[in-house]
């Protein structure tokens, strides 16, 4: 084959990579600012604002990103997770000491049963236990609405880091396409400064030894 044929055939393959590779980082960052624009957006309708550094707790003090984020309005997934894990998280477990939704539901339906049981019987103790029953239904609907808030939050921070990992996944598109842009030039290059007679590889010729 020839020498200057071969350049080309890479050439031209090399352009149209660089061309696939280029198309795949524009509809990665498409779908990064995409990703970006959304949680932002959607965080900022929130209207959630991180408490600022003189109110913090000492518990609450030692979450590095409370401290960073500190009086910070959130709109980035970043401080979604953060606000979700170290704020709302830390909240949770005092509230229901550590226990869930789901925890917390079986002590309420105990207590159900045992004021329904206390109301037939006319007990003495019914007050007590309702009073206990309006605790822990007060504590389950609060865990339950932070949970929700957490899961949200947590949501928005899993869909940011989407938009993160396209990003990158666009830069090293964009990067592989330069690399084969200069790559195909360098070979159309050569091409053209090929002589058209110039062979690849190709086989030598034996010479004969003439006998007289």
């Amino acid at each position: 084959m020839k020498r200057r044929t071969l350049d080309l055939l890479f050439s031209i393959g090399g352009l149209g990579l660089a061309v696939l590779l280029l198309v795949v980082g524009i509809v990665l960052t498409t779908n990064a600012n995409f990703a970006n624009t959304y949680v932002h957006d959607q965080l900022s309708a929130q209207h959630i604002s991180f408490k600022p550094a003189d109110k913090l707790t000492d518990e609450e003090k030692k979450a590095d990103c409370l401290r960073e984020y500190a009086g910070q309005k959130l709109t980035t997934g970043k401080q979604a997770e953060c606000y979700a894990n170290e704020f709302i998280g830390l909240h949770l477990k005092a509230i229901g000491g550590g226990k869930t939704y789901a925890d917390l539901g079986e002590p309420q339906t105990a207590l159900k049963e045992q004021v329904a049981q206390a109301e037939q019987a006319k007990a003495a103790n019914l007050p007590d236990l309702q009073k206990q029953l309006a605790e822990v239904t007060a504590q389950r609907e609060t865990v339950f609405k932070g949970e929700t808030l957490r899961g949200l939050l947590l949501t928005s921070y899993g869909f940011s880091e989407f938009g993160r990992k396209a990003a990158q996944g666009a830069l090293a598109m964009y990067l592989g396409a330069a690399l084969l842009l200069l790559l195909s030039l360098a070979g159309l290059v050569h091409a053209f400064r090929t002589p058209t007679s110039e062979t690849f590889a190709a086989p030598e010729r034996t010479k004969e030894k003439v006998t007289t």
